[in-house]
Formats: structure tokens, sequence, C-alpha cells
């Protein structure tokens, strides 16, 4: 069969066309490591992930998406979810291009894994500078977490809170969701907050707002 002759099941990051064997084994396998991954077969997917990541052909480093996948679902816990919050880490340094993309996955990595503080850490320290500034989702976040932490515990065996919330807390989560809104005027969260989160005699409708979005 000759080289044009040749299907392939997905679109790859190697030569579109390829003109000799050693580009159609790599689409061949990059066919492979994709069908893989479909089927959740993670064992084969990994065996032939380290097989591409050496391929001159093959940028791993815009593969993110793939290596996260390779890691599994997480989302369980703390220690479950570390293995894809480091490779997440190590990929901010070392694809500038999807930073954003990548900073916005690792946010939401650390909300699901009760890392709220380490959350909200790395989006003030990305959120001041640009392109993450003008970034919705990234100040949605910001303002989720600063809301969450503003609200006071619960006193044991009843469901009223032992104290206000948290003003400054309040007025900070405020200003994220302004300028996601300025960002995006369509945005359902920050429309939905901002309607309660500036009226103290409000506090009861933004804790139901909080189950809404809560946090594990």
């Amino acid at each position: 069969m000759s080289t044009s002759e040749h299907k392939f099941l997905f679109a790859s990051l190697a030569d579109k066309n390829p003109k000799i064997a050693r580009q159609v084994h790599v689409r061949r396998l990059y066919d492979l490591l994709q069908l893989c991954l479909q089927r959740n077969d993670l064992p084969r997917a990994k065996r032939a992930w380290a097989i591409l990541a050496r391929c001159k052909e093959i940028d791993w480093r815009t593969m993110w998406t793939t290596g996260l996948q390779l890691l599994g679902d997480g989302f369980e816990g703390l220690e479950s979810d570390s293995p894809r919050v480091n490779f997440l880490q190590s990929m901010m340094r070392q694809n500038e291009e999807d930073c954003e993309a990548i900073l916005r996955e690792l946010v939401l990595r650390l909300i699901m894994s009760g890392q709220h503080e380490e959350a909200l850490a790395a989006l003030d320290l990305y959120l001041p500078s640009f392109p993450y500034q003008d970034n919705p989702t990234l100040h949605i976040y910001a303002g989720l977490i600063r809301v969450y932490s503003a609200q006071p515990p619960v006193l044991e065996g009843s469901s009223e809170q032992a104290s206000p919330f948290d003003a400054i807390l309040l007025r900070e989560a405020q200003s994220h969701f302004e300028r996601a809104r300025g960002l995006d005027p369509d945005n359902i969260v920050a429309n939905a907050f901002l309607a309660k989160v500036p009226r103290p005699q409000s506090q009861t409708l933004i804790w139901v707002l909080i189950q809404c979005f809560r946090f594990p």
C-alpha cells in the first residue's frame, strides 16, 4: 500500500500527510493512543505515549490535555489528585502558549480536591498580570472561593450561622464578579452573585447560591 492510501482515525499533531514509513508509524501510534484513551485502556495508552513523547515529530508539551487524561480523572480527594496537580504545575512552567487554559484546569483541580487556599494563591499570583486579568473564568473562580471562605461556621446541631459573612472577603469577591461581568456581560454566575453579595440582608440567599456552586 502506498503512503497516500493510508487512512488514519484521528487528526494528529504530526505530519498531516506522511510520506515516509517513520511518519506513517508515528501516525499509527497516535491513532492507537487516542483509541486506547477512548476505551479507557490507560496501560496501553501510556505505553504508546511513552514512545510518542520521544519522537521528534511530537511536541508533548502542547499535548498536556492528553497527559492529563493518562493520569486518570481524579477528583476523589486531596491525595488522589496530587499527580494531576503536580503535572499541571509543571506544564505551567513549560507551556507558555496554553498557560491560561492550564491555569483554569489547575485551579479547578485544586478546588475540587479541597485545596481552596492553594487555588486562591495561584489566582492571586497570576490574575494581576496579562493575559490572565482578562479571563472571566479565572475571576469567577477567585470570586467563588472568596465567597466560600467568607461564609461563617455553622453551629453544631444547628442550621444557623454563628456570625455574619466576612465583609472584606465579600467585597473582594464582588470586585472579581464585577470584573468577570465587565469581560462577559452575560455570565450567569457573575450576575447571580452580584445580585446578592453587596446586600448584607441577602446573606440567606447567598448561602443558597453557595450550595448551588458548592465545592466539596
